[in-house]
């Protein structure tokens, strides 16, 4: 921001998007470099770093990264306020990083904000789409609203237990009899994060503004906004509200089978490649829940391991949509993408790989994900739950099928793929980095597994009997 005012009016902004690359590989190395530290807090003890927080952290900065170079392979230089984007992501991803480590409900409010009003103005970045700006103010409006119950229910939390922090709110509530305030407080956080995971009913923003944003900028907020919400809720729910666990754990029951029935569902009639993939990750979100229910380390894990190799094949996917149809995205629909194997044989062949990894197909990232999500569930004796999964994750089998098989077949004459261009280097790094990502994943998965179950060691530990406390 403070750059882009001193350069000339018609030069490329593209340089700034380099700056924003190199701030965040330093952000990634200062992340990595944590992970030899002992836990510590900072900020009057407002901001925590342990396993659990740096884990996320990486991850983030992993996303934003991949996302900074997507956006510098497929955006033209002429794009209008460009330099803005690349401020935008790097905001957006600060109030990410504050979410995964404050151990402070108000700050998880201020982090959500920022990340938030990032989010709401990068979703109508083409103003002169008409599906931009229609995208931007329905994610803006019920944002609002989400937001909104968030914070009444930090309030209410608040009268009942006299503070905010999370750990003071886990002992407050261990001392005495449980007011009905905690019960409603309860219910409207998760209301404010089910809008942030797009977890259904709470979905109904998700197919418009992915449909309406540019497609680098979707593989972003597919996924970074909706890791760092999967990991505020799990410090509330297993470090605020682990007593109250025979109450929430019900809720997140009911939320995962309706995220993944409605999402497969709603994905089979989707005739538009984005929108389907917007089903798509109200199912995904669905299948994180199920891990939530586990009510263990394992299930603690699983939940972060399933959000890093969902990141790694959702931000993948959208930077072939980027690179095949461009930030205008001319090819829509799913019978525009064939041919895509003949014209181009490196992003068909990207693309079914990661539509393989998104059905869960062995050796890629999303099989384990899948396999340690229902593992979980089936430990904790919520069978019914992982039956619902598998069959929902069959559901999901047919509709990426269904593109694969456009992408494989002979295209006509006059197909729109036949005007795709060269992948540019910055998207081949894309490619490269999250092709990689889900085929580690898939194949040697034990470092990334271990470093999701130190993280949930030290914030959550399982005593005599089974139930999950909070670390002191």
């Amino acid at each position: 921001m403070l750059i882009e005012p001193l350069l000339a009016q018609k030069s490329s902004r593209k340089p700034l998007g380099w700056l924003a690359v190199l701030g965040t590989l330093a952000a990634l190395a200062a992340s990595l470099w944590q992970y030899q530290l002992p836990p510590g807090t900072a900020y009057f003890g407002v901001v925590q770093t342990d396993a659990f927080s740096v884990f996320f952290h990486v991850l983030l900065c992993g996303i934003v990264l991949a996302s900074l170079l997507a956006v510098l392979g497929s955006v033209p230089d002429t794009t209008e306020n460009l330099g803005e984007l690349f401020a935008l992501i790097v905001f957006g991803a600060i109030g990410m990083l504050l979410m995964t480590s404050a151990v402070e409900l108000l700050l998880v409010f201020i982090g959500l904000e920022i990340s938030s009003i990032s989010t709401y103005i990068m979703a109508g970045f083409r103003k002169k789409s008409a599906k931009g700006p229609e995208s931007a103010i329905k994610y803006f409006l019920l944002g609002s609203f989400a937001t909104a119950f968030f914070l009444y229910g930090i309030a209410l939390l608040f009268g009942a237990t006299g503070t905010t922090r999370i750990g003071d709110i886990a002992a407050a509530l261990s001392t005495g009899q449980v007011s009905g305030l905690v019960y409603i407080g309860l219910a409207m956080i998760l209301v404010g994060i089910s809008f942030k995971v797009s977890a259904a009913p709470f979905h109904v923003w998700t197919p418009d503004v992915y449909e309406g944003a540019p497609s680098p900028i979707v593989g972003l907020m597919s996924t970074a906004p909706k890791a760092a919400a999967f990991a505020v809720l799990l410090r509330i729910a297993y470090g605020a509200l682990p007593l109250l666990h025979a109450h929430w754990i019900p809720l997140l029951w009911w939320l995962a089978v309706i995220s993944m029935t409605v999402g497969n569902l709603g994905a089979l009639r989707q005739l538009n490649v984005k929108r389907m993939l917007a089903y798509s990750s109200i199912a995904h979100a669905g299948y994180l829940l199920v891990a939530f229910t586990a009510l263990s380390v394992d299930g603690i894990a699983a939940a972060s391991f399933y959000a890093v190799s969902y990141a790694a094949m959702n931000v993948g996917i959208f930077a072939v949509l980027s690179q095949a149809g461009g930030f205008e995205d001319r090819l829509t629909s799913i019978q525009d993408y064939r041919g895509l194997a003949y014209r181009s044989p490196l992003l068909g062949g990207v693309m079914a790989f990661f539509l393989i990894s998104l059905i869960g197909i062995p050796f890629t990232g999303g099989f384990f994900g899948k396999f340690y999500v229902f593992s979980a569930a089936l430990h904790s004796g919520m069978v019914w739950l992982a039956i619902i999964g598998l069959v929902n994750s069959g559901i999901a089998a047919f509709y990426y099928l269904r593109v694969i098989t456009a992408v494989y077949s002979k295209p006509a004459a006059t197909s729109p793929v036949n005007e795709v261009p060269p992948a540019s280097v910055p998207l081949m790094l894309t490619l490269f980095l999250t092709v990689v990502t889900t085929l580690i994943l898939g194949i040697v998965p034990g470092r990334v597994l271990a470093a999701a179950k130190a993280g949930a060691q030290t914030y959550a530990s399982v005593n005599g009997n089974g139930t999950t406390v909070a670390s002191r």
